[in-house]
């Protein structure tokens, strides 16, 4: 049960920082990779984040299989 607790814990920091780094602004940038399919036209607006839902994968693949290995 003690590594549940410390897992928790690491995850809340990492949502912590995640929302600050969202409300500063520091990632205004994502959503609007090269890749990212947006369409718009009078009355719709068509948007497909490709390229930013393969950054994300990828970053949360390498976070998950690292708490893997430290657990």
């Amino acid at each position: 049960m003690r590594s549940l607790g410390l897992l928790l814990v690491l995850v809340g920091v990492l949502v912590v920082v995640a929302g600050l780094l969202v409300w500063s602004g520091a990632l205004s940038w994502f959503g609007r990779l090269p890749g990212d399919v947006r369409v718009e036209r009078e009355a719709v607006r068509v948007y497909v984040p490709v390229t930013s839902m393969l950054v994300a994968s990828a970053v949360l693949s390498a976070v998950l299989w690292l708490v893997r290995k430290l657990f």
